[in-house]
């Protein structure tokens, strides 16, 4: 077996194994029950709620949920804003970089508030090390936020008929103090050891091969990288992010950031089936996510391995693959994969750079943010996939002609009028960003690095990113510009917000009303064949609003090679 390809194997059965006994852990942490770290931080906790004056016990219905959510996200916001727009002037900025303009603040800000983290400035040249720390920051509370959004759908289906749900705050300190903080120390320790700066000095001077001088950024770089990968995050502490040696300086550390933006994801799932005992089922979930991921991962592997046509025309030896924007150290086939698995999760890192990736391996990192369901980010993901779960239950109950209903829960007309307006919410930000752009060439056009077909590939990237909550970029794109930082910021905060309370609605819904006991007649939706209805519905979703827009940008881009 190819090396290359076995490393790919070992990277996804490893992060595998690791989720499932991690899932059955983060169940006991959501269902209050003992685990091995409470002696660390019940003090740390009790001291929280003490100084906040939050009531830990008050139960919250689905709307106090969104309330408390929104009312924190709101707070980030402005202080992230007051810190990028004066960070010039403030402390811990030892190579002087400079504050941000306001519209560049706001698409940053919201950006790292909404688990995006979609870059338009230099990491360690547009950022103090004080306003990475912020960065830093809103990358674990941005992540425990779509973790006790999760929750509440946990909750709303392991009680049978209630409108008590928990409490926001105990779930979202949780998230943070007994699953991100420690995973997040174990990578940066291992990214410490493999090469990773840690440090508050500024940047160092180094003598080169050819003996001239040349100034090197460092910084606190693995604890930035380590929670921007477990929180699916995606934020680089440089520039060129986990392509940049000191990011991802080994292909250790390539396999332990690759693992560590899987983890939370896979376990999310098998957290919901221990947490409501319906383990059958969150295989069911893991199956259809693992055969869409497949169907995207392998062609990009296979694509990026045998290279460029073009070049192999002009007699140049493409045995390495498709090397252009990619590292030598990490090689061809890892970062096929790499492409794959951070679009689907919506970490948005890169260990290369997209934008040079082969036509069709393109079209299939779009097709992964515009799936948006596959995996998805820590805990978001499970909100997405539960969307298209309640549009197969209700098409499946229509099919046979019963009532659908949903874990002895009746689907009904209420609960599809909200799941259809976030499945359409997705593609109209994409299609309508990308279509107004495309029109207004002093904003469009200009702002591009290549034209025609893949041209249009950059913007439609761009808009399918901050829709997707990915933050990757096809980095051709000259992105730091007025429009682009409010259009994508704007889609950002919408795109964001909208997908979480729409199906926390639906759950908090379905909990209120009465429980009907299973019998003979209801649809089983933790079946092989359920799945295959589930993952149908996604597919003609996906092909019905994106196929007309990819044959215009990465497909002709195809056929243009070929």
């Amino acid at each position: 077996m190819n090396t290359e390809i076995f490393g790919i194997i070992v990277m996804f059965l490893l992060t595998l194994a690791l989720a499932i006994p991690l899932g059955k852990y983060i169940s006991n942490v959501y269902g209050l029950e003992k685990t091995w770290l409470d002696f660390i931080f019940n003090p740390i906790e009790i001291m929280f709620f003490k100084v906040s004056g939050v009531n830990r016990g008050q139960e919250m219905n689905w709307k106090q949920h969104m309330k408390a959510l929104l009312t924190i996200n709101i707070v980030w916001f402005f202080i992230g804003m007051i810190i990028m727009m004066s960070m010039g002037s403030l402390p811990m900025n030892p190579d002087g970089n400079p504050s941000m303009s306001a519209d560049l603040a706001f698409n940053t800000v919201i950006s790292f508030v909404v688990n995006c983290n979609l870059q338009h400035y230099s990491g360690e040249t547009g950022v103090s090390y004080l306003g990475q720390f912020y960065l830093m920051f809103l990358q674990f509370v941005s992540a425990a936020t779509g973790m006790a959004a999760a929750v509440v759908i946990f909750r709303a289906f392991r009680d049978k008929t209630t409108t008590e749900l928990g409490n926001f705050y105990t779930y979202f300190l949780k998230s943070c103090t007994r699953i991100l903080l420690p995973l997040s120390f174990v990578v940066a320790v291992i990214l410490t050891f493999q090469g990773t700066p840690m440090t508050f000095e500024g940047k160092d001077t180094i003598t080169t091969l050819q003996g001239s001088s040349q100034e090197v950024s460092r910084g606190p770089v693995a604890a930035f990288v380590a929670i921007k990968h477990i929180g699916t995050n995606g934020g680089g502490f440089f520039g060129t992010n986990s392509a940049h040696p000191f990011e991802n300086p080994t292909y250790l550390s390539n396999m332990v950031e690759m693992v560590a933006q899987m983890l939370i994801p896979f376990a999310m799932i098998f957290a919901f089936g221990y947490f409501i005992k319906r383990k059958k089922f969150s295989w069911m979930i893991f199956g259809v996510m693992t055969v869409g991921f497949l169907v995207l991962t392998i062609p990009n592997v296979i694509s990026e391995m045998q290279g460029n046509p073009m070049i192999q025309k002009m007699g140049i030896d493409t045995t390495l693959g498709a090397m252009e924007g990619k590292e030598t150290r990490i090689g061809a086939a890892a970062t096929g994969y790499w492409s794959i698995a951070t679009t689907v999760i919506s970490t948005g890192s890169v260990n290369s750079m997209h934008d040079s990736t082969m036509p069709l391996s393109g079209m299939n990192e779009l097709l992964a943010m515009m799936i948006n369901s596959f995996y998805g980010g820590v805990g978001v993901g499970i909100l997405n996939f539960f969307i298209f779960i309640i549009l197969a239950v209700f098409i499946s109950g229509l099919m046979v002609g019963r009532t659908p209903e949903f874990f002895g829960k009746k689907v009904e007309a209420r609960e599809m009028k909200i799941a259809m307006i976030i499945a359409l919410i997705h593609p109209f930000f994409i299609l309508v960003g990308t279509a107004i752009t495309a029109a207004m060439p002093e904003y469009g056009t200009a702002t591009l690095n290549n034209p025609g077909f893949h041209g249009l590939s950059e913007m439609l990237y761009e808009f399918t990113s901050a829709s997707a909550n990915n933050g990757s970029g096809f980095e051709g794109l000259g992105d730091n510009t007025f429009w682009w930082n409010v259009s994508t910021g704007i889609v950002l905060l919408l795109v964001r917000f909208i997908p979480i309370i729409g199906p926390v609605a639906i759950a908090g819904l379905l909990a209120e009303k009465k429980y009907i006991p299973e019998n003979d007649g209801t649809l089983k939706t933790d079946t092989a064949t359920f799945g295959v209805v589930t993952l149908t519905v996604i597919v003609i979703i996906a092909a019905l609003a994106f196929f007309p827009v990819l044959a215009l940008g990465p497909i002709a881009e195809y056929f243009t090679i070929y």
